[in-house]
């Protein structure tokens, strides 16, 4: 009693009262709240809102200027105007909300997908699934302890060309698969230098950093910009690189590794970002490997993957056979000591809608299994991720029990692996 007396004071799980949400039929809509409203959020309240499936029922952001910006689309679809909340947790605590859709920022992905948890919310929570190691450890935990249906947004796994590209890949299309690559060569510019400055009305700086140190306000940590600081992003590798290094293990049916190692810099510009804008991970498996590059400067393409609106964000698979390139919503298999073109799938979009869907009709049915990414699965993909910034921040090579999701007789990386976090807003211990 008195951890929990302890965990209410903080005010993190004051949901833990209040139980589960209805039980839902084949026929009910599901009352949606969707929490963080910039880009991505915004993306969420129309995209759900053309989900018969789906209502949005309330809306939560630090921001007053998102809050009334995004209530406005919810009417305007059609909509009944939706609550506002500044802080999640009092969301949490409406029992009229069955599920939460999550856009925050990435610092804040593990500790909101928890506290739904506990108050009984399905989640689908935007990629990346975690801020650090140990976090996405605790979110997979709580999701298992509440039967909690959380879906990750790591959309491609809903992607029909993608699903059977992985198919022919473990049936043998290329022969033993070797070595998996991914790209994420996307064009990003300086962010420039931006002052600290008053707190911008309207705007709750303290929940916007949430688990992170207190900063003061500037600029350039609001926003999309929060992606190239270690606080509240992970560069990216963990930002757009996601996505394929997702698809890497997934088309090697692959784990995580026992050795790591990356290097990169933050080259050319000088400015207030501190994440790498080129950057080099190499995986070991043992028996095969993922190599993963991040290339944020004017460069050009990969052989067999060339760019796509100035950009080239793919996968290539390497066999004893060939090669397969993932590329739009397809793929290419090239066979034989000529590379010959023998096989192309080419496959429309809307992985958006088919990963919410997905998830939808899972939190009807209560099996988590039947989630396209559910959260394991996210989280055992963001490993990776921190796998290659702990690497790239400390300058070495690493070794990694998966077994432990340690670096073992590492306390330098075991710090970065899970790092303290601000009061009232670090991931409890039990959850």
């Amino acid at each position: 009693m008195q951890d929990r007396r302890a965990f209410f004071k903080t005010g993190a799980a004051a949901a833990l009262s209040i139980g589960s949400s209805r039980i839902l039929g084949a026929n009910d809509r599901v009352n949606l709240g969707i929490i963080g409203l910039g880009g991505r959020g915004r993306y969420h309240v129309g995209a759900f809102s053309r989900i018969p499936d789906a209502r949005v029922a309330a809306l939560c952001d630090v921001n007053q200027e998102a809050r009334e910006r995004n209530s406005a689309m919810v009417i305007k679809a059609g909509g009944q105007k939706p609550a506002e909340f500044v802080d999640m947790r009092k969301m949490f605590e409406d029992k009229s909300i069955d599920a939460v859709s999550m856009a925050t920022p990435n610092h804040w992905h593990s500790l909101g997908t928890i506290w739904a948890c506990q108050a009984g919310k399905d989640v689908y929570c935007e990629k990346p699934a975690s801020h650090n190691i140990y976090e996405g450890q605790k979110m997979v935990e709580a999701a298992r302890k509440y039967g909690r249906m959380v879906q990750i947004g790591s959309q491609s796994r809903s992607v029909p060309g993608f699903i059977k590209g992985m198919r022919l890949l473990n049936e043998g299309v290329i022969g033993k698969v070797y070595m998996a690559k991914g790209l994420c060569f996307k064009r990003r510019k300086s962010i420039g230098k931006t002052p600290v400055e008053p707190v911008p009305p309207g705007l709750n700086w303290d929940l916007f950093l949430g688990p992170a140190p207190m900063r003061p306000f500037s600029r350039n940590r609001f926003a999309y910009n929060w992606h190239w600081f270690w606080d509240t992003g992970d560069g990216d590798i963990g930002n757009q690189g996601i996505h394929e290094m997702d698809k890497a293990r997934w088309g090697l049916n692959a784990g995580l590794p026992t050795l790591v190692s990356s290097t990169g810099g933050k080259y050319v510009y000088d400015d207030d970002q501190e994440t790498p804008n080129t950057q080099l991970a190499s995986y070991d498996y043992g028996d095969c490997q993922i190599v993963f590059e991040v290339r944020g400067i004017i460069t050009g393409g990969e052989s067999g993957a060339e760019p796509r609106g100035g950009n080239t964000v793919s996968n290539i698979f390497y066999g004893a056979d060939g090669f397969m390139v993932l590329e739009g919503a397809g793929f290419k298999v090239y066979k034989g000591e000529n590379r010959e073109l023998v096989l192309e799938e080419k496959s429309g979009g809307g992985e958006d809608a088919l990963h919410m869907k997905n998830w939808l009709s899972e939190i009807k049915t209560r099996n988590h299994t039947g989630l396209t990414a559910d959260v394991e699965v996210g989280v055992r993909s963001m490993a990776l991720v921190h796998l290659a910034n702990i690497s790239y921040r400390l300058k070495r090579t690493l070794k990694f029990d998966p077994a432990t999701m340690t670096f073992p007789g590492d306390a330098e990386a075991n710090r970065l692996a899970r790092p303290e976090q601000r009061k009232p807003y670090a991931v409890p211990d039990k959850v």
